[in-house]
């Protein structure tokens, strides 16, 4: 495959997907595409990080900006418990929808990188959006290769967000801490 868009949640998830995709004789382009960041400074970071890590690697990244934290949060409202479908189904959908519009062969994502996701609904929902615009999801289990990815991140200095993206995530990220002091001040 020649032309493979891959869609990118941040610098550090991305570090593996592209030495995995190169290593394989792809050279991907990189979509920054990720209404579900929130609060905005964490969008901003992640963004801009990509940014600079693709021009030092000299991998093209094509930003859609949507700082959507209003529609984001309208839309998972109702579920907060499975945000997480909505957040892939936007993301990959909008991934599979730029590269049909812009003669990509394939699309990818790196949140195929991460332990900490549904690997299976990704998968799942990347085929799907793959089908609904007719061009084809290149599906990688790149979770092998999380640690070697985020300890090059970390040689690299690119920034390292500590949850997922979305405000709820942060939450999650602090659950602990939230009981411990509801315990200690009550309610």
């Amino acid at each position: 495959m020649d032309k493979v868009l891959l869609h990118s949640c941040c610098a550090p998830c991305s570090v593996y997907c592209i030495d995995t995709l190169r290593g394989e004789g792809i050279e991907p382009t990189s979509l920054w595409f990720n209404p579900n960041i929130h609060p905005y400074q964490e969008y901003k970071a992640r963004r801009d990080t990509l940014l600079s890590y693709g021009e030092s690697i000299g991998v093209t990244v094509n930003v859609l900006e949507d700082y959507g934290l209003r529609e984001f949060v309208k839309a998972v409202a109702g579920d907060i418990g499975h945000r997480c479908a909505h957040c892939y189904t936007i993301r990959l959908g909008t991934a599979a929808k730029y590269a049909s519009e812009h003669g990509f062969e394939a699309f990818t994502s790196s949140l195929l990188i991460s332990p900490y996701q549904n690997h299976e609904l990704l998968k799942a929902v990347g085929e799907q959006m793959g089908r609904q615009y007719g061009v084809t999801f290149l599906y990688r289990d790149f979770r092998p290769g999380f640690r070697e990815g985020q300890a090059k991140a970390r040689e690299l200095g690119l920034y390292m967000q500590k949850y997922c993206g979305c405000i709820f995530s942060e939450e999650d990220r602090y659950a602990k801490q939230i009981a411990k002091d509801k315990e200690k001040f009550g309610e």
